[in-house]
């Protein structure tokens, strides 16, 4: 080939033959590679495409939303164990379906409408409850929108709103519905009943080998030992790095003296006052009270109440008028002031009562002051400390290597679970344990995880995995102790749903409830206005609302408890009339009216789901919330 592409025929030749060979490629589909591009549309609903960066924005805002709500961070593991990113997907879906269906029948809003709508927000006004432009333009940047962008949403939003109310706005809760939600939430019913125990289920005699082994082996996944893994973690925070021994006696001392308020209960006064109209007035009374009046008897001159007089007891620092707190801690016990420039006019106080001030001596609390402010000295060098041991970190240096050179705690765990707690079932002693055992959870042996910020950001802990025991069904040697109180459990309990469902057959054909109670030895009880969902007297929830599914007359039996049964025979049942204008049956009403709308419009929404059609690229589903391609 190389020597007939030297000639003029076979420089042509060649071409002829490369050129089909081309052709023939794009064909049979080679050309795809130069046609295709990354897919950037999510989802289409008729005419509508939701795009990547659509499913993206609303994503993520979903997870902040729910990270502030569980004060937590949201992996992407869990959005899609929890079905966040199909969620999105289908709000997104629904909206545009609803805003289809508008367009379709011609529905649209004036721009002053929406032009009102966003004027009228009240995330928009400012402090003075207007319409604030600044704000308006912070709030679109924060959120990554144009004007022009939420706007076009905003009326979107307004005509899928406006046709839903035109499908549920007005719906009227049948008289039936709400009777019936009536009878549901009033109904009061009587019982009569006896509770049989575990001293009824007979002699229990111990499992066969055969028998426990068989029980085993149906309930083995109950009986597995959970993973546990080994853990080393290092604290660094200011309790970490205080020297509280560097803290000489003077600076000690000076501490005390600014917060001594902190090491006992300041002075507090009773206090009295009489307010006057004006400053002549006050005088002309506190001359009296020097010429042998008390204080009281000018209250009384001025019609005063006794309760009125009593301004009550404070420290300084919580007297609402400044003045008078002045004049206030100024007096002796029993003394009065004079005339008081008080916030809302002339004023006497007098002080009925004082409570000495009361502080621990500095010797007594000397430790906590020096251990206070070498921490408070420490805070300054954990950001520094941080980036030591980050760079120490780097070069390899094991926890335990760095914990010693640095003069912190090191603690090493051998066994922790999920929860946790160590293999004996009770929590270990892990600094910032939720957290650390979170993080080690989601990590593995000999990962550099990054440090977790802890103590309300005022700290660092280093930890890693150091060993990983995965979890393992146990043998029935380890826990035969276990599954014999199980199996035991489980028998008593078989023995009593026997012996109750006998009882009540007993009661259906007719024999009295008491003289069953008297053959067993157990006592027959009445239960009168039950409500359902309420435990009442011996009864549990569970019993309660089982007797609630028996028609009056007839009996029944319900688990009652752990180790127990209710046998019962309803005697009666009362339902209050229907009274509309009370505020719990408005409540019913308007609970049973958003019941009814809800599932109008989900029916309307499937409907034209369908007759639209609705195609979903889950490529790019994945794409737009970070998961794999």
């Amino acid at each position: 080939m190389r020597l007939a592409g030297q000639s003029l025929v076979g420089k042509i030749i060649a071409t002829i033959l490369f050129s089909i060979l081309i052709l023939s490629f794009a064909v049979w589909g080679i050309g795809d590679i130069f046609r295709t591009s990354a897919p950037t549309t999510v989802a289409k609903v008729g005419d509508t495409e939701i795009t990547i960066d659509q499913v993206r924005n609303a994503y993520n805002n979903e997870l902040q939303r729910l990270g502030r709500q569980f004060r937590t961070v949201i992996t992407p593991q869990q959005a899609k164990l929890f079905g966040i990113d199909q969620q999105v997907v289908s709000n997104l879906v629904t909206e545009a379906v609803m805003g289809e269906q508008a367009r379709k029948m011609g529905l649209s809003v004036s721009d002053q409408l929406v032009a009102r709508s966003i004027m009228e927000d009240p995330a928009f006004k400012g402090a003075d409850g207007q319409f604030n432009r600044a704000l308006f333009d912070q709030l679109l940047r924060n959120a990554s929108l144009s004007e022009a962008g939420f706007v076009q949403e905003q009326r979107s939003s307004m005509a899928r709103l406006h046709l839903a109310e035109a499908l549920a706005g007005d719906v009227t809760v049948p008289m039936a519905a709400r009777e019936a939600m009536n009878r549901y939430n009033n109904e009061r019913r009587a019982a009569s009943y006896l509770v049989i125990g575990p001293t009824l289920a007979g002699e229990i005699p111990a499992p066969t080998a055969e028998q426990l082994q068989s029980f085993f082996n149906d309930r083995k996944s109950a009986f597995q030992a959970p993973e546990y893994r080994a853990v080393s973690v290092m604290v660094l925070d200011a309790a970490a790095v205080a020297k509280p021994e560097s803290v000489s006696d003077a600076d000690a001392r000076q501490r005390y003296e600014q917060e001594k308020a902190k090491y006992g209960t300041p002075e507090r006064r009773a206090v009295q006052q009489i307010a006057f109209p004006s400053t002549p007035e006050a005088e002309a009374a506190f001359n009296k009270i020097k010429e042998g009046a008390s204080f009281e008897a000018i209250a009384t001159e001025r019609n005063v109440s006794r309760t009125d007089l009593e301004l009550g007891t404070f420290t300084k620092g919580e007297m609402l008028d400044p003045a008078v707190a002045d004049a206030a801690f100024a007096l002796e016990q029993g003394a009065t002031s004079g005339p008081v420039a008080g916030r809302f006019g002339p004023v006497l106080v007098r002080v009925t009562q004082i409570q000495p001030e009361s502080v621990r001596p500095f010797e007594e609390v000397a430790a906590d002051v020096r251990r206070e402010v070498a921490q408070s000295r420490a805070r300054g060098q954990i950001e520094t400390l941080h980036d030591t041991i980050e760079d120490m970190r780097a070069g390899a240096r094991p926890l335990a290597e760095i914990a010693k050179e640095k003069g912190l705690n090191l603690v090493q765990v051998p066994a922790v679970d999920a929860q946790g707690r160590d293999k004996a079932g009770n929590p270990v002693g892990i600094p910032e344990r939720d957290a650390v055992v979170k993080a080690a959870f989601a990590s593995d042996i000999g990962v550099d995880n990054e440090a977790l910020r802890i103590g309300n950001g005022g700290g660092y802990a280093w930890y890693d995995v150091t060993g990983i025991e995965p979890a393992r069904e146990k043998t029935l040697d380890e826990v035969r102790d276990e599954v014999t109180a199980q199996w035991r459990q489980d028998e008593i309990g078989q023995r009593l749903s026997e012996k109750a469902r006998q009882l009540t057959e007993r009661l259906e054909k007719g024999e009295a409830i008491e003289a069953l109670g008297q053959e067993l030895g157990v006592p027959v009880k009445t239960a009168a206005d039950l409500a359902r969902r309420a435990a009442k007297d011996e009864l549990t929830a569970d019993a309660v609302n089982r007797i609630f599914s028996v028609p009056v007359g007839k009996a029944g039996n319900s688990a009652n408890g752990a180790d127990a049964r209710a046998v019962f025979k309803v005697t009666s049942a009362t339902v209050p009339p229907l009274v509309t204008t009370t505020q719990e049956a408005q409540n019913a009403e308007t609970q049973l009216r958003n019941g009814m709308s809800d599932d109008l419009i989900n029916q309307y929404i499937a409907q034209i789901r369908q007759d639209l059609g609705v195609t979903i690229n889950q490529q790019a589903l994945r794409q737009a919330t970070g998961g794999e391609l």
